[in-house]
């Protein structure tokens, strides 16, 4: 562990005045700063072996096109965050030092503590290992179809902006980590976009692969309006769409995607649109109903204001106000009027 310390803390030793060297201000200092230096960096050597652990727990449930894609990206996301590490050590630790103590004022002497030095670097490694993982992130938006590379390359202003905004936050107050944090991020986004372009293109819908790895054969499925139970065989009359490499549908059971998206044929999209509009002249013709039979209640009201019959004429301007539409309301709260001045 002390040995791993030391190697850390070269950087800023390198550029420490003469005779000065780093100090411990807590009396556990000697002992739990370069324990903590050893369990960050057992977990940053372990996170090719977590990363693994993940994709076998998650892999048998993802088709194969999914598998061919997660292990590239587990692969490179893992070699990028290294690579940020490196970077932020040979090349940004040099250069903030350097900055950091050469503009000491006259007259104070450099005595970092050990502790405090652990907390800027890990957070700057950290920055760096995430701000590499740019190019990951792009491509996997690209692939998911949340957006495009062509929007993102519109966006490119915002991106340089969101970079140098993101830098400033997520390391120590210079602008030179700042800076050293912010061209890398959007350079890989450049490399993210050119790579979205020429490999994020995902596998066409009509060509679903199976969890297990072997095609799905492609049949026209009858879509259904409500949930069903998905056939395992085809019905009469529909035919299988044999790609290279397909397992031979006779000793293969059919298997479609229930989630696949299957278009209405025009007949039947004529026939739902007739559904719908049934559905509408039945409706119209019930409030049609309704309307008429409040106006032959207000012609009821009528007929009892001139028989003298105000009670019953006050019943049905009553049900009125509960059937009727606003004009008929309207109307029916005016004869009430009427019959309490009368």
């Amino acid at each position: 562990a002390n040995k791993i310390y030391v190697w850390v803390a070269t950087p800023l030793m390198e550029h420490l005045p003469a005779g000065a060297s780093m100090i411990a201000t807590e009396v556990a200092s000697p002992f739990l700063t370069p324990f903590k230096l050893s369990l960050v960096a057992a977990f940053f050597l372990s996170i090719p072996y977590t990363l693994y652990q993940m994709w076998a727990f998650v892999a048998p449930g993802l088709y194969a096109h999914e598998k061919r894609l997660v292990l590239p990206l587990v692969a490179s996301s893992t070699l990028l965050f290294y690579i940020g590490m490196l970077f932020a050590y040979y090349v940004v630790f040099p250069l903030v030092f350097a900055f950091l103590t050469g503009t000491v004022p006259d007259g104070v002497t450099v005595a970092t503590d050990i502790a405090k030095y652990l907390d800027f670097i890990l957070t700057l490694f950290f920055a760096f290992g995430m701000a590499f993982e740019v190019p990951i992130a792009t491509f996997i938006l690209v692939w998911m179809g949340v957006t495009t590379p062509e929007s993102l390359v519109e966006k490119r202003p915002y991106i340089i902006v969101g970079a140098f905004s993101l830098g400033m936050l997520l390391t120590p107050p210079d602008v030179i980590s700042q800076t050293l944090l912010a061209l890398p991020m959007w350079l890989l986004f450049e490399v993210g976009v050119i790579a979205a372009k020429l490999f994020g293109k995902r596998p066409e819908e009509g060509h679903p692969e199976s969890v297990d790895g072997d095609h799905r054969a492609v049949g026209p499925a009858a879509p259904t309006q409500t949930a069903a139970a998905v056939p395992t065989t085809p019905a009469p009359g529909e035919e299988f769409v044999r790609f290279e490499g397909d397992p031979s549908p006779e000793k293969e059971s059919w298997r479609p995607d229930p989630d696949r998206f299957v278009p209405l044929t025009e007949a039947e999209l004529d026939a739902q649109l007739d559904m719908i509009e049934a559905e509408e002249d039945a409706e119209a013709k019930a409030d049609r109903s309704a309307s008429a039979l409040v106006e032959r209640k207000l012609k009821d009201v009528q007929k009892k204001r001139d028989a003298g019959d105000t009670a019953g004429a006050r019943r049905l301007l009553y049900e009125i106000l509960a059937e009727g539409d606003a004009d008929q309301v309207s109307v029916a709260k005016n004869i009430l009027q009427q019959l309490d001045t009368d």
